[in-house]
């Protein structure tokens, strides 16, 4: 087990970025083969606007990775955070890592993005995106991107967990985040089935509608069981989405610059009035 979770933490830089390209590029044939949004767009367009955000939703993430390290070092100096309390196998402690990332840093901080009015100003990026497909997994503006990390961050002191556990979440998440927003139709009846244990296509589907009630649920992004357990889980018809943002009605969602300004354009994003 503990050769197993070593490999994360020694896995080479070369690695984690062939993980996301070859994700990318395998949702992105699959959106092309069983396409759920009908209307025509240029996709390499589209795509070109969210792989810039990446690239600063990377910068976000190597400065936040050094600080796992100092995070890291404290937690084990001093023996603090919860699993250091509880005597369980590395397996157990693993799995509880696991669901407490995914409560805390997923899910609760998401729910955070679009209740805390400042943090929905930074969130709002995400959601302009009038052509939801796999690139839009990479598409955050990089203070929406530093309030995750922070939590994450949080996450980690507050169980004491070893780097090796959040880096293996991290890997994990990763195909879930280019699953549920890639532009590919499932069977109804499958991706209901899938929705009750993890969140699918459709159910994340809902989260980007462009009108309440549908934009404030399915926060999950992993597990659909926080959804259920708080009353924030939406399943209904997935022909009724409309993607984009009532709020935000502009054409520059494929605008990086306006992108990035977004959280500040108060005359054109009426919700930030």
């Amino acid at each position: 087990m503990q050769e197993f979770l070593s490999f994360f933490e020694t896995l080479p830089i070369l690695y984690k970025a062939l993980w996301i390209g070859g994700l990318i590029t395998f949702f992105w044939i699959l959106e092309n083969l069983f396409s759920f949004y009908k209307k025509p767009y240029k996709k390499w367009k589209h795509a070109t606007t969210n792989f810039l955000l990446l690239v600063l939703v990377l910068i976000v993430n190597s400065v936040f990775g050094l600080l796992l390290i100092s995070v890291y070092q404290f937690t084990a100096q001093h023996q603090f955070g919860l699993l250091y309390l509880i005597d369980i196998p590395t397996w157990a402690k693993l799995i509880l890592s696991i669901l407490v990332l995914d409560f805390i840093s997923q899910y609760f901080v998401h729910f955070l993005l679009h209740k805390v009015k400042w943090m929905w100003r930074l969130h709002i990026t995400h959601h302009t995106d009038k052509h939801v497909d796999v690139t839009t997994g990479t598409r955050h503006h990089p203070l929406d991107f530093m309030i995750r990390e922070t939590f994450a961050l949080l996450t980690v002191i507050l169980m004491g967990m070893p780097i090796s556990f959040y880096l293996f979440y991290r890997m994990l998440t990763v195909p879930f985040t280019y699953f549920n927003h890639a532009d590919i139709k499932l069977p109804l009846w499958f991706d209901k089935m899938l929705s009750y244990a993890i969140v699918s296509p459709n159910m994340h589907k809902f989260h980007h509608h462009y009108q309440l009630p549908w934009t404030d649920s399915n926060y999950g992004n992993v597990l659909s069981v926080w959804d259920r357990i708080f009353g924030t889980f939406v399943y209904e018809n997935p022909e009724d989405i409309q993607y984009g943002l009532d709020s935000a009605d502009h054409t520059d969602d494929e605008d990086f610059l306006f992108q990035l300004k977004a959280p500040f354009k108060t005359k054109q994003i009426k919700s930030l009035d």
